[in-house]
């Protein structure tokens, strides 16, 4: 039964950090590309970042370079977010995902993943 299990969200002050994790489980973890995604209220679900199956490739959203770091551990069937300087536009539901495909084929476009996590709740508020 494939799984993907996100945790680590909650709120934090705008400045402040988290280290979300995605969990997977049910499936070859290192032939797929990960994602972390988000939605905001009243707005579509979009790419934030996404590593490549060996996890040296990595793309982000304009809205997050230099604040937030994706990575992963194969050897855990894990992919993290460290996700710094948070601001209130980062408030969110977070969601990992996979891809079959290459990072280097198909980006970090939602449509291309193909099963999903439950999702996180990140809020950034003072």
């Amino acid at each position: 039964q494939v799984q993907l299990v996100e945790s680590g969200g909650g709120l934090v002050q705008p400045g402040g950090s988290l280290r979300l994790s995605c969990a997977a489980s049910g499936f070859a973890f290192n032939d797929y590309t990960i994602g972390w995604f988000r939605q905001a209220p009243g707005k579509e679900r979009e790419g934030v970042s996404c590593i490549s199956r060996g996890g040296s490739v990595t793309l982000y959203a304009d809205s997050v370079k230099g604040r937030f770091t994706i990575s992963r551990d194969n050897t855990k069937s894990t992919v993290y977010l460290q996700m710094n300087s948070l601001e209130p536009e980062d408030t969110a539901v977070y969601y990992c995902a996979r891809n079959p495909m290459r990072l280097s084929t198909t980006g970090c476009s939602p449509p291309r993943y193909d099963y999903w996590g439950q999702g996180t709740q990140v809020t950034v508020s003072s």
